[in-house]
């Protein structure tokens, strides 16, 4: 997990953590997922998304700039899979959460 929080931007393959790991494949995904209640590949898509959703918040950062900083080559893809995790897509959410952070600072 830890490995995965420091490259959660960089591509890889389950062999290739597997193999950072030192563990097969099949006991990598059943220990992560006892622990964590997702996979390995999951985790790292919301690790990427929360990153997301920070540098739009805080940085100001376009949708587009923000998958892209996270790792994301599509934002199609990444627009698609932040509406998934969030509920809506990224500049809705994003309005919805300065909405509600401005409303709580009155």
């Amino acid at each position: 997990m830890n490995w995965l929080r420091e490259h959660f931007r960089e591509l890889f393959s389950l062999a290739e953590l597997a193999a950072h790991v030192n563990m097969s494949q099949p006991s990598l995904c059943r220990h992560f997922s006892r622990i964590t209640g997702t996979s390995p590949l999951q985790f790292q898509k919301s690790l990427r998304l929360y990153e997301a959703q920070r540098l739009m918040l805080t940085e100001d950062k376009s949708a587009e700039t923000a998958a892209f900083a996270v790792g994301y080559d599509s934002p199609t893809q990444f627009n698609r899979e932040y509406k998934r995790q969030f509920g809506e897509p990224p500049r809705r959410d994003i309005e919805r959460l300065l909405t509600a952070g401005a409303a709580l600072a009155l």
